[in-house]
């Protein structure tokens, strides 16, 4: 045998999976059903706007794990919505917090009301999983790449979600959901949730076999009657196809400039396009109100 075939064998399928096997059995992460006291490995992503007392308490009801947002809001809102969801369930749940804001009071508040988890997105901040680990909270980190999962894991986050380029929302992932699960899985020794794109047992099946424990659901949950949305808009996303999406990087920047979104296709991003796509400020109808909020505050168009 010369050299060549020698370094052939080392790239059998057989051999490969059997080296990956032991390789995985060396650093099993923890059970991600046990850290979070479930039973189903499935988590509702935390929809703004969507994701109220309700839908987070239906989930961790149901043996899943809800996670609802609480960022952008003062303490004492916070703290009603923490108290809201225990009213409906005494599952665990986790509270989601926006690392681009100011979270450190929504954080105190989390510690202050013993919440089982806190979901940080949107970037890294050591100090604040510092923070949430010395009060014995679980932290669950976003990320969207093995680097930032390593990060995450050097810090002390007990739970990585590998959010993929095709999560809907806010997206911090610019890799796509399957291949972004394996590098993190070979990146780090927590367990991983699976982002972006998720809608039915097949995807968490396929990602699972991919490395995930488990998966982070959101917009199938829209379908849901707990879900706080319009009806025109659920019906919407129930008959949506896979080519009725679309994303942009800042066109959706009332109240958060530069963050990504994925939306449905619709005529305001239309009109944009239309226009020549301009820029913010010499956009069709900005400024434009198109419709409220359930507590009455008007929504403007462009806003995300």
């Amino acid at each position: 045998m010369d050299r060549s075939d020698a370094g052939r064998r080392d790239f059998r399928p057989g051999r490969l999976s059997r080296k990956n096997h032991r390789r995985r059995q060396m650093r099993m992460a923890p059970d991600l059903r046990r850290v979070l006291g479930i039973e189903i490995p499935i988590l509702s992503s935390p929809l703004g706007g969507a994701s109220g007392p309700e839908l987070v308490a239906a989930v961790s009801n149901a043996g899943g794990y809800g996670v609802i947002p609480l960022w952008g809001d003062p303490a004492d809102k916070v703290r009603d919505g923490i108290r809201r969801t225990r009213e409906l369930t005494n599952r665990n749940f986790a509270v989601n917090l926006n690392m681009s804001l100011d979270y450190r009071e929504a954080l105190q508040t989390c510690i202050e009301e013993r919440v089982h988890a806190v979901s940080f997105f949107w970037g890294h901040d050591a100090g604040a999983i510092a923070t949430a680990k010395e009060a014995d909270l679980v932290v669950l980190s976003s990320v969207g790449s093995a680097a930032e999962a390593r990060m995450a894991q050097e810090a002390g986050a007990d739970i990585i979600v590998a959010q993929g380029y095709e999560a809907g929302g806010h997206v911090w992932g610019q890799v796509s959901t399957m291949a972004l699960i394996p590098a993190v899985s070979d990146a780090v020794d927590v367990p991983i949730l699976a982002a972006g794109g998720i809608a039915d047992g097949r995807g968490m099946a396929a990602a699972m076999m991919l490395g995930a424990a488990g998966v982070w659901v959101g917009t199938r949950f829209l379908a849901s009657h707990e879900a706080e949305m319009h009806e025109t808009f659920r019906a919407r996303v129930i008959a949506a196809t896979e080519t009725d999406t679309e994303w942009h990087a800042e066109l959706y920047d009332g109240h958060w400039p530069k963050a990504p979104h994925r939306t449905l296709k619709n005529p305001t991003s239309e009109a944009w396009r239309d226009a020549g796509r301009p820029p913010p400020g010499d956009r069709p109808g900005e400024n434009e109100v198109i419709g409220t909020r359930p507590g009455g505050a008007e929504i403007l168009r462009y806003e995300c």
